[in-house]
């Protein structure tokens, strides 16, 4: 059946776990009228985005991802999917554990493999717990925490979870972790100059500068959507990203056939920001984007040729201004980058959330993220006070 170990357990006559190691051997359509029934979910855990991340041989055991994904089925009908997957290193995830590894591994006690439930290079929020109501959602959640053990994982770790699912994983016993990323939240905007009208006078004066500043280096910038999008563009939007990679020494994560599948399987999610001087391309930014969420998604961007502020345009002005072309809700710019604040996008809490088998590491882990949480909150608190708009909304 192409399941990699197909354990069916009948619970109270009704329910049964299957485990595949192959989204692929899913069917899709199941799989995505499941998505279709979960408010929290996105583009990034649609069948055809997880999929071409393991066709494209992104996420893959030899790139260290082991699928282990859970299903939960009710009478023969689908009603819970969890991404589960065993990892041996944890590059991909966005939410750091190095030093968790570490102090494990220095007492004598591996911690990999680890059980990851995640959507790989995505630090995305939504929903990781795919399901089709509180039910089936808290029977995948008690399935998984017993089935990590089981499989010989030292930990599990769902990164990037809504709220409540973060407060059903706290409520089965894991630990919850914080962090910050930076959105633009849509207040009803007309149009650009709208937008920067809201914003405090240095904020929109140095806006207005940067933009001005890729006009002046003779930059045309365009968007692109769906199937606007050319292969010609995929192509050198590949290099862009491979490029960005290059320039900081790490392999890229994905590569042109991933870019390629969803283009050919979910092209009506899809913008395209480039960027041409002179005739010739030398920057992209890619973005996905949730009409039926009001919601778009800033992703990947690469560049091969310097130009001031160009990434700013590419990767935020663009990505705003298709905001409020489109009346999208919510922009999301994405971790890391206190710059964002100045260019009008705003500090917002994300969590995940983390079992761990060993005493030791489990104990100094709980005393470290209550630091941490209190720390992140200040954090969020005086980033708040340097907020590019005017006054909150």
């Amino acid at each position: 059946m192409g399941v990699f170990a197909q354990r069916s357990q009948m619970l109270n006559d009704e329910h049964r776990t299957v485990l595949y190691d192959d989204p692929g051997r899913l069917d899709a359509s199941l799989w995505d009228g499941l998505v279709r029934t979960d408010p929290d979910a996105n583009p990034f855990v649609r069948h055809a985005f997880v999929h071409a991340l393991h066709s494209s041989g992104s996420a893959v055991p030899r790139t260290g991802w082991y699928a282990r994904f859970v299903t939960i089925w009710r009478s023969n009908q689908l009603v819970a999917i969890v991404p589960l997957y065993a990892k041996t290193h944890s590059y991909g995830e966005y939410v750091f554990d190095w030093a968790w590894a570490e102090a494990q591994e220095r007492r004598g006690v591996p911690y990999y493999p680890k059980g990851v439930v995640a959507i790989p290079f995505t630090p995305v929020p939504g929903t990781r717990i795919i399901a089709a109501d509180r039910a089936a959602r808290l029977r995948a959640i008690a399935t998984v925490l017993d089935l990590v053990p089981a499989m010989g994982l030292s930990s599990l770790h769902v990164l990037f979870a809504p709220a409540e699912q973060i407060a059903a994983l706290a409520d089965a016993g894991m630990f919850v972790r914080t962090n910050v990323q930076f959105h633009w939240h849509n207040h009803g905007y007309q149009n650009f100059d709208q937008f920067l009208d809201g914003l405090t006078q240095p904020k929109r004066k140095k806006i207005r500068a940067e933009r001005r500043k890729v006009q002046q280096e003779g930059v045309i910038v365009q968007r692109r959507v769906g199937s606007e999008i050319t292969e010609e563009d995929w192509r050198f939007f590949a290099r862009c990203y491979e490029n960005t990679y290059a320039n900081h020494g790490a392999p890229p994560y994905l590569n042109l056939r991933f870019f390629l599948s969803i283009a050919r399987n979910m092209p009506e999610d899809l913008l395209l920001v480039r960027a041409t001087r002179s005739g010739q391309p030398i920057a992209s930014a890619l973005a996905l984007f949730d009409r039926q969420r009001s919601a778009l998604y800033g992703r990947y961007w690469g560049a091969f040729a310097y130009v001031p502020c160009l990434h700013f345009e590419c990767c935020y002005y663009q990505m705003i201004e298709f905001a409020i072309e489109q009346g999208l809700r919510v922009f999301q710019g994405g971790a890391q980058g206190e710059h964002k604040i100045a260019r009008g996008l705003d500090p917002t809490m994300t969590a995940s959330a983390h079992w761990l088998g060993e005493p030791a590491t489990r104990m100094a882990v709980r005393r470290f993220l209550e630091r941490e949480r209190q720390s992140v909150a200040a954090m969020v608190d005086e980033m708040n006070e340097h907020r590019a708009l005017r006054a909150a909304r």
